[in-house]
């Protein structure tokens, strides 16, 4: 089993949370985070003013954190590939912004209610 861990823009949590659920993966758990990337964040991402004065300094480039949504799915090895294109297919735009996917291991998984453990309980 792997755990797909996406950084994604907020706008597009709903296209995604469709897109993974029509191809048969409705269970995932969202947050709204807030951080930044290696371009220090982006002003236009976000509907914000910007004083003037920061204009004329030409401090316009950045923000301290933009916000984002952090999606996080554990799936079978056999779906990742699936389900990293999903997500990619239906995030990018190609801009700066669009997120990051990261692809962990996850050892083992126990659903409370049945104690069903592993893939049995991720299906």
């Amino acid at each position: 089993m792997k755990e797909i861990i996406a950084i994604i823009r907020p706008k597009k949590m709903g296209p995604t949370k469709e897109a993974l659920y029509n191809m048969g993966f409705p269970s995932f758990t969202v947050v709204s985070v807030l951080g930044r990337g290696k371009q220090r964040g982006i002003a236009c991402e976000v509907d914000v003013d910007i004083r003037p004065e920061l204009l004329k300094q030409g401090k316009s480039g950045g923000m301290k954190y933009v916000p984002k949504r952090l999606l996080s799915v554990v799936v079978k090895d056999s779906d990742v590939d699936i389900v990293v294109k999903i997500i990619i297919d239906t995030n990018r735009t190609e801009q700066i912004g669009d997120g990051r996917i990261f692809v962990c291991p996850v050892e083992n998984a126990v659903r409370v209610r049945t104690n069903e453990i592993n893939e049995d309980a991720i299906s």
